[in-house]
């Protein structure tokens, strides 16, 4: 299966050792997410480092690590549909992650965030969602 993720959704499994960061190193999902998603966390540095308490070394160590299960993907591959997506989503900061979505043909977009929630050409999953349907036998 092929999800795109989300920022969010990647700045909780770098806060915290979870359910999140089980999801993103589980083997049955190939995630994806636009170009843009590591400098938005790349701004968040700080506070990542602090409710986490990384330090920067840690911090990028833990982030290499996490985005060796997550595919960057390049603008110029979804930005054909950008202005479609404008038209599916209110907030603006998630056009690229429709956008995406909508060019890969991924199964779903992972997300918390409610503003996923609006369109019905959006298949949105959210963390509760993928911990059941991809539950491994040695997780809690």
């Amino acid at each position: 299966m092929k999800f795109v993720i989300d920022t969010n959704s990647i700045i909780a499994a770098l806060i915290k050792n979870g359910i999140s960061r089980r999801i993103i190193f589980s083997p049955a999902i190939n995630f994806i997410t636009p170009e843009h998603t590591l400098q938005e966390i790349l701004k968040y540095e700080q506070l990542i480092c602090k409710k986490a308490k990384l330090n920067k070394e840690e911090f990028q160590r833990l982030l290499n690590f996490i985005f060796e299960y997550i595919t960057i993907v390049p603008k110029d591959k979804y930005k054909g549909l950008i202005g479609h997506s404008k038209t599916l989503i209110e907030d603006i900061d998630d056009v690229p992650f429709i956008a995406l979505y909508l060019a890969s043909k991924a199964d779903g977009i992972w997300s918390d965030d409610v503003h996923f929630k609006t369109k019905n050409e959006i298949v949105v999953f959210r963390t509760k969602e993928l911990a059941t349907a991809f539950k491994s036998p040695n997780s809690k």
